[in-house]
């Protein structure tokens, strides 16, 4: 029986990772570190920033696109590191004016 492979090549798909091929993890440069290092530094305002828009967002929304926000929104809470009862609270109020007094706490202690 012919194979279209010999018995230590395996097919697959371009760009797909292959089990048998060791793969460097590159070295980022200075410039690349100094990106990811800031990018860091200013993820909890970045956050509090999508928080206030998702705010917005979240007043028009309406059933399934209401409930993916608000998984997004806990999601963001729980990153900036509000416990867990406090983000299940507001989530089962389902109240975006309460949504919005927690972010304006937050704004307050950034």
């Amino acid at each position: 029986m012919d194979r279209p492979f010999p018995d230590d090549t395996v097919a697959t798909p371009v760009g797909a990772f292959h089990p048998r091929e060791t793969h460097a993890v590159a070295e980022l440069t200075k410039y690349q570190q100094s990106i990811v290092k800031n990018y860091y530094a200013n993820l909890d305002t970045a956050l509090l920033q999508r928080l206030g828009e998702q705010v917005t967002d979240l007043y028009l929304a309406e059933g399934k696109k209401r409930e993916k926000l608000w998984t997004s929104i806990a999601g963001s809470l729980a990153k900036l590191g509000v416990p867990q009862s406090r983000i299940d609270t507001v989530r089962k109020s389902d109240d975006a004016r309460r949504l919005a007094t927690l972010v304006q706490e937050l704004l307050a202690k950034d």
